[in-house]
């Protein structure tokens, strides 16, 4: 039998995503779909605490607020990231490429698809909240914290240090390659992906816990060769400082960079 809380997590993010479309159509910007992205996590987090078959556990509540507390992150840092900007090059490309098919391939392509994500990625959150019987707090769960922790701060330091960079106008055109970002190419990348094996950890404490692998392995993917890494490395295609940064420095786990080499950025 398909417990109830997967079928009011489907619901609810079905209609969560169809409100931010209507936001999107609105606004003119399918870019706010990248604010869905952090609250339906959010949504799914506290639905699944509430409806918990006895009464929310320890374990629940944890991952309820290690997700709200990444969720509420992100959502602030890319309101931040936006304000004052136009729509994200990667929407606005497809705004033009769709044409007459915008509308609908949007709600389908954009608003639905990553809804269907959500509800993948989050697997661990809906496992806790499916199975949960009660079970004290335990060294995985510890463990997971703490690789949550890691990766909370890589993803929040990150994205601080290259908003921080990107906003003087002296680095302009210029590669972020400092702090952080010395040692992997896409620190915040990083940080979400380990944190979603940290909250996969904590899940596994429960029955069929090991089944939400599903979500940090989607998570995973999707940075490392969809929508991440691989799609925000081609805007950079024939830079030459680029090109010396992928030379020195890690794409995705932290590593002590190669010898920098200004040379070859001015060939």
């Amino acid at each position: 039998m398909i417990p109830v809380l997967f079928v009011l997590a489907v619901v609810a993010v079905f209609m969560h995503m169809t409100v931010w479309f209507g936001i999107a159509l609105w606004k003119k910007r399918n870019d706010v779909a990248d604010i869905a992205w952090g609250l339906g996590f959010i949504l799914l987090a506290w639905v699944a605490y509430f409806t918990m078959p006895l009464e929310p556990t320890p374990r629940m509540a944890l991952v309820a607020v290690l997700v709200t507390i990444w969720g509420f992150r992100l959502v602030f840092h890319i309101r931040s990231r936006n304000s004052g900007k136009a729509e994200d090059w990667r929407y606005k490309k497809w705004r033009q490429e769709w044409g007459r098919w915008f509308v609908l391939r949007t709600y389908f392509q954009v608003f639905l698809l990553q809804g269907g994500l959500i509800l993948l990625v989050a697997a661990p959150i809906l496992l806790v909240g499916a199975f949960d019987i009660g079970v004290p707090i335990c060294c995985l769960d510890y463990l997971g914290l703490s690789i949550w922790t890691i990766g909370f701060f890589f993803e929040a330091m990150g994205d601080y240090e290259l908003l921080r960079f990107t906003r003087k106008p002296q680095n302009k055109g210029r590669v972020m390659r400092y702090k952080l970002w010395r040692y992997t190419r896409h620190p915040n990348y990083f940080g979400e992906v380990t944190q979603w094996w940290g909250i996969f950890i904590i899940a596994l404490s429960v029955p069929f816990g090991v089944y939400s692998v599903i979500g940090p392995l989607t998570i995973t993917f999707l940075i490392l060769f969809v929508s991440g890494i691989s799609m925000l490395e081609k805007k950079y295609e024939g830079n030459p400082e680029y090109k010396e940064y992928q030379r020195t420095t890690n794409s995705f786990f932290p590593w002590k960079p190669k010898k920098w080499n200004p040379s070859y950025v001015h060939e």
